[in-house]
């Protein structure tokens, strides 16, 4: 089955990905970006190196591969949808210097190779291999589907049969510290039918947490570290007890959201129902006490971690671009399992929000910490507000997040339809035509503008259409051939029974704005209130107001009212909110309340803040 995206809104980041993106971030990988002052990104040379085709020696963080790898899976989905020679020759090099650097057992890994070659598999704690063999295997498994050339499947096969040697057939102990190889070999399977790779993906997912002491162990038997980690940290690690035991998502946000999808994709495919009720408890965990409005996650910079139930900051939390891209995999897996409009509402969430959030308009500035709240004159300065950006700066010493991003909406084709059972299920609306063996139509999507969708079978008899009925429309209008009707609901989605070419369902989505309130134990959020439209969040810029945002507040039962225009950089409307804006005390502290003004706030969509200069920004505003 396929999507092909043609829609406005999404066709647009499409193109800025394929047009801008990509390229900009092959010249980052390449250190050839024009600006001198950008960090270095060195993961292209450190292939020529490994390759010998450089004298150089290896610079950058271990996990470095990882960036290129991440790449050349964003560029294989572009090439399906914007053919570019440049591009596809410049993947076919990188292509071409990882297969020499290859060493004859299938083992890739430019930093074990040049650094330490004897040192294989001795600090599954840090080190990464493991996670950048995932990357590479999901490079091979995309390249192969985007263009039909084998060549980097080959090389991702060849890898993942030497590791099953290692893990299964010689019993070597031990997991990923940075969970991902285990969503890789599931992609790896799915796409050969190898079941050895489903077996060693399943492998990593029963061993992790069995022996808590593991990388303690590790550490002791070695005599160098790349950093400093505490290997006694197993909740950090997602290694205290086993992932079908445990309660709570815990750890590198990050690392867990992968392990997480690693599980759900597992279960799918073996059916265990074990580790599909420890993935619904997980998935509990994180969207009912530890995720932010936005699809975020990840509640502090140390450790890029969870923290505790309901601790949501919004100016020192974390919510790494990388963390929601692998909540929205995750969401997708359990969404197609198990057939819930649930999971497909936090992919949308997070989508929309948190990843649009990540890049500037141009396509060359980057977030890698995504803060629902910023002040530029404390933001990287004040020590508990280092890692936050008032800006997005070009590209990062760390840059896991620019080509994750591109990867991820680059193939968002992938995750508007699904099908199960016969039944045809619409998860986002997206413009485009879909096609399979049971059936194809044409959706006609006004998303994010309007609640305006139109799916038209024009292929198939006897179909059945579920639509996804999302949280934030208060009121759906679904019309069959012009004439309003009530559909069966099941499990979130409306289900169309009956359909036949020629058939068309109109659907209206509520589009008013509304007021979000958080969970009275969310004390950052307490007496606030945020705004949305649409699967939108909503925010307050400095920009956009009369007077600074320190003392603005909205009022408590006052209107919202939407404005579509295309004047100024708005992302194609705003919110006009009432509300109120105080004026400064005299001194730091007074016995008088300060004088309140009426005034008009102006909220825009979340993803664009920070593209039209420093100011402040907020997400929630006290009400009052």
């Amino acid at each position: 089955m396929s999507f092909t995206v043609r829609d406005a809104f999404w066709n647009k980041y499409r193109t800025l990905v394929a047009d801008v993106m990509l390229p900009y971030e092959y010249d980052a990988l390449n250190n050839s970006l024009a600006d001198a002052s950008i960090e270095k990104s060195h993961s292209l040379e450190n292939i020529r190196i490994a390759a010998g085709e450089s004298e150089e020696e290896f610079r950058g963080l271990v996990f470095q591969d990882s960036d290129t790898a991440k790449w050349l899976e964003a560029v294989a989905y572009s090439l399906l949808y914007k053919p570019n020679a440049d591009l596809e020759k410049k993947a076919d090099e990188v292509i071409r210097l990882i297969g020499k650097a290859q060493d004859e057992d299938g083992y890739f890994n430019t930093y074990f190779k040049l650094n330490r070659p004897q040192s294989r598999f001795t600090n599954l704690l840090e080190a990464h291999e493991l996670y950048c063999a995932g990357h590479l295997i999901e490079a091979g498994v995309a390249y192969f589907e985007g263009t039909g050339k084998r060549t980097l499947l080959d090389i991702s096969r060849r890898f993942a049969d030497l590791l099953y040697r290692i893990f299964l057939t010689e019993g070597k102990k031990g997991v990923p510290g940075h969970p991902e190889i285990e969503l890789a070999l599931v992609r790896l399977y799915r796409a050969t039918g190898e079941k050895n790779y489903l077996d060693l993906a399943k492998h990593f997912i029963d061993e992790r947490g069995t022996d808590p002491d593991f990388f303690v162990k590790e550490a002791a038997a070695r005599d160098w570290n790349v950093w400093t980690p505490n290997p006694k940290d197993t909740d950090y690690l997602q290694a205290t007890r086993p992932v079908r035991e445990e309660e709570n998502a815990v750890g590198h946000a990050v690392r867990a959201a992968y392990l997480y999808t690693g599980m759900a994709m597992t279960a799918h495919e073996t059916g265990d129902e074990t580790l599909l009720a420890a993935c619904k408890r997980m998935w509990r965990s994180i969207v009912d006490r530890r995720m932010y409005v936005t699809g975020g996650i990840g509640s502090t910079a140390v450790g890029e971690a969870f923290t505790a139930d309901y601790d949501l900051p919004n100016d020192t939390n974390y919510c790494e671009t990388c963390a929601a891209i692998a909540l929205i995999f995750f969401a997708r897996e359990m969404a197609t399992m198990t057939n819930d409009a649930e999971y497909a509402d936090v992919m949308e969430r997070a989508l929309y929000n948190n990843v649009l959030a990540s890049f500037q308009q141009d396509g060359t500035h980057f977030f890698y910490v995504n803060p629902l709240e910023v002040d530029p004159a404390l933001a990287g300065k004040i020590p508990l507000l280092r890692h936050v950006f008032p800006s997005r700066p070009g590209w990062h010493a760390c840059a896991c997040c620019p080509p994750n991003a591109a990867r991820l909406l680059s193939s968002i084709d992938r995750y508007a339809f699904h099908e199960s059972e016969g039944v045809l299920y619409a998860d986002l609306f997206l413009g485009g035509t879909y096609d399979s063996a049971t059936a194809a139509l044409t959706v006609e999507s006004a998303l994010p503008r309007s609640g305006e969708v139109t799916c038209t079978l024009t292929r198939g008899a006897d179909i059945t259409l579920a639509v996804r009925i999302p949280s934030w429309s208060k009121r759906t209008v679904i019309r069959r051939n012009g004439e309003e009707c009530v559909p069966t609901m099941q499990k979130g989605y409306a289900l169309l029974n009956n359909l036949n070419a020629g058939d068309a369902i109109a659907i209206t989505f509520d589009m008013t704005p509304r007021k979000i309130y958080a969970n009275p134990k969310v004390a950052a959020d307490f007496g606030k209130c945020a705004v949305s439209v649409g699967p939108r969040v909503f925010c307050f810029e400095d920009v956009d107001q009369s007077a600074p945002l320190e003392g603005a507040c909205l009022k408590r039962g006052g209107a919202l009212r939407l404005v579509q225009s295309d004047a100024g950089d708005h992302g194609g409307f705003y919110v006009r909110a009432e509300g109120t804006m105080s004026q400064s005390c005299d001194g730091l502290y007074s016995y008088h309340a300060p004088d309140e003004q009426p005034c008009e706030l102006i909220a825009v969509p979340y993803h664009i803040w920070g593209n039209r200069g420093l100011g402040r920004m907020k997400v929630w505003l006290p009400e009052r």
